[in-house]
């Protein structure tokens, strides 16, 4: 019986071009919106179509983990080493003939297929924003006096009181912000580690921690493209960051922590399949405290289903897996309707605050869904796009955000040059 290539190259080229075909909509929508606007509004429009379509691709990458599609080709990039399923049919009416429900059928091989065509669209356009950046950044030093002047925009910013932090601004005066292409480039690099992550997904038949990574990656790409963004509205002065006190802005960075370690714990549940280890709440398999082996659960170099002796996982094991994210999501939730309760209080974080709430709110009731209801897809794709949401908003909270005591130090340095 002849072996499967788990790496074949030959179709990379015609992928490639599948995802600039992907790629020219969003560019050509991006070109006709802002054809008449400055190169950096059309940066920004750039970046925050990327990052819808990140979103969407995340989501996707969640939908393809959940019907089993992630080894619907078993081969990458390709299929069978073919740049689409169509050029692969005998081979994958073999493999479904041999296991109708097996991991390569003819859906889930177009599931994942789709997914990779969105992954090389979504590195097109980081490509594309790369390049933009840079040139831009070229065309700035030429215009200027030197080079410490690149890539600098002059924008309004406001003196703040000391006394509160959702104070109305006293005073406007002057500050630079750096428009900096390290971050699209940076950005470029992570799509690049993801791939190859995707790459490792499939070679290594759907490893727990890598499959992890791999949506962990997702969110911080995510991030990325939302630091832009923001980076982008400051510059052209659409926003101007918040003052927040010392115990807002510390509870602030405790729940971006804790949503993080909540990502990566719902994405070892799902990797593991652990989801339906409990299926009551608030307890599981009627107690408060179930038989677990966290030992077991939390050993993250092994492969699917593989235990501690290379036996299967046992199912203490995966209840300790499912238990502890559960246990964290009473923490985070917590902390987020605390968060999202002191932010309401400042008029400018006020939609921040509700988009909180109500994204909290979301995940607590899919999350209750997959367990209640025996884990239906729609269910669990909405939690991961939750997942990805939160993370979305709590960086544009952090980033349209500084320390009260820092903004208004920083106001006075500027007042005092200006009528120096």
């Amino acid at each position: 019986m002849q072996t499967q290539e788990l790496f074949n190259l030959s179709p990379a080229l015609q992928l490639m071009i599948m995802g600039l075909i992907v790629a020219v909509g969003p560019l050509t929508w991006v070109w006709l919106k802002s054809r008449n606007a400055p190169v950096a509004q059309r940066l920004r429009v750039l970046t925050l179509v990327t990052l819808f379509l990140t979103f969407d691709l995340v989501v996707f990458g969640a939908f393809t983990r959940l019907t089993d599609s992630g080894l619907g080709c078993p081969d990458w990039p390709g299929c069978y080493g073919h740049a689409s399923p169509v050029g692969a049919v005998q081979q994958i009416n073999a493999a479904q003939a041999a296991m109708p429900t097996g991991p390569v059928t003819h859906p889930k091989a177009w599931i994942e297929m789709i997914h990779r065509y969105l992954a090389t669209g979504v590195g097109m356009l980081i490509l594309t924003l790369a390049v933009m950046t840079w040139l831009e950044r070229r065309r700035i030093q030429k215009r200027d006096a030197g080079p410490s002047q690149s890539a600098i925009t002059t924008v309004r910013a406001s003196m703040l009181n000391e006394s509160s932090e959702s104070s109305e601004p006293s005073e406007m005066i002057s500050r630079k912000v750096d428009i900096s292409a390290w971050w699209p480039t940076f950005a470029l690099l992570w799509v690049c580690l993801q791939g190859a992550f995707g790459a490792l997904t499939v070679t290594m038949k759907l490893f727990p921690a890598i499959v992890t990574l791999h949506l962990l990656g997702g969110m911080v790409l995510l991030m990325l493209l939302k630091i832009q963004s923001t980076r982008h509205a400051h510059a052209q002065g659409d926003l101007s960051p918040v003052p927040l006190q010392s115990a807002t802005r510390a509870l602030l960075f405790a729940t971006v922590a804790l949503l993080w370690l909540q990502i990566a714990l719902g994405g070892w549940v799902s990797t593991n399949y652990a989801v339906l280890a409990c299926t009551e709440f608030p307890g599981c398999q009627n107690s408060l405290w179930p038989a677990m082996n966290f030992r077991e659960g939390f050993t993250f170099w092994r492969e699917l289903g593989a235990g501690l002796n290379g036996d299967n996982i046992s199912f203490q094991a995966l209840t300790a897996i499912h238990y502890v994210h559960r246990l964290s999501a009473y923490l985070v939730f917590a902390s987020m309707m605390a968060l999202a309760w002191k932010l309401y209080k400042i008029h400018a974080l006020r939609s921040a605050a509700m988009w909180l709430l109500g994204l909290a709110v979301l995940q607590v009731a899919t999350g209750l869904g997959n367990v209640l209801l025996g884990w239906p897809l729609a269910a669990a794709v909405m939690h991961t796009g939750g997942a990805a949401a939160l993370v979305v908003v709590l960086t544009g909270i952090v980033c349209n955000s500084r320390s009260a005591s820092q903004t208004v130090s920083a106001s006075k340095f500027s007042s005092s040059r200006l009528f120096a």
